[in-house]
């Protein structure tokens, strides 16, 4: 999963997206249902991770812009 650090916060949520429809479909076997849960939960978490960046940048620029007023 180290390669998918890489991703941009759209190329994980779309493979999570991808994920979510294989798991819903149901037509999986329990072990590769399984895997493919494990995998959603690390994409979640990057994308999760890239939103709390995003989020104290943000917060930081709102920041600077009231000291300057």
């Amino acid at each position: 999963m180290a390669k998918d650090t890489n991703l941009s916060y759209e190329q994980a949520r779309t493979a999570l997206e991808e994920i979510v429809t294989q798991l819903e479909s149901g037509n999986l076997a329990l072990e590769e249902t399984l895997k493919l849960w494990e995998k959603g939960e690390q994409l979640a978490l990057i994308c999760q991770n890239i939103l709390d960046s995003a989020q104290e940048r943000l917060e930081a620029l709102t920041e600077d812009e009231e000291e300057e007023d």
